[in-house]
């Protein structure tokens, strides 16, 4: 049997944009950004995958996140077509039928080991402010 099923979890780019349709339906339009394995040089690529969705709650959820949220989707995988015949576009995006923030399982910086490059949270570390623990006197 075909199936047509999306399990995206990464973080929200940027705010969600929303348009009016001729059949008076409100289509909201987003981009999630997901990390790929690192490369063998040890660079990480990312993917930048448009999503829609028709469902206004949906929406709203997607609304209430701010950009760089971590948010997993689900839905299926669409290509539409765009335009005269002549000159038509393909798009492919993610028609999201949920979504919800998303807390990922970070490590406090005291529970990562001493060379963090070497960890499967390697690239996390860098985005985890460092606690201080007292604040010096200014003099």
């Amino acid at each position: 049997m075909d199936r047509n099923e999306v399990l995206l979890v990464g973080r929200l780019s940027a705010g969600v944009e929303e348009h009016s349709l001729p059949s008076g339906d409100t289509v909201a339009k987003w981009r999630i950004i997901v990390r790929r394995r690192r490369n063998r040089r040890g660079a990480t690529l990312t993917d930048s995958i448009p999503c829609v969705t028709f469902d206004p709650e949906t929406a709203a959820t997607v609304r209430g996140l701010k950009p760089r949220d971590y948010m997993e989707v689900t839905g299926s995988f669409r290509c539409r077509v765009f335009g005269p015949s002549a000159a038509k576009i393909w798009r492919y995006e993610v028609e999201v039928s949920s979504a919800r923030p998303y807390e990922a399982d970070v490590p406090l910086p005291d529970d990562l080991p001493d060379n963090p490059t070497h960890s499967i949270h390697g690239s996390l570390a860098a985005l985890i402010p460092r606690q201080v623990a007292y604040l010096a006197p200014a003099s």
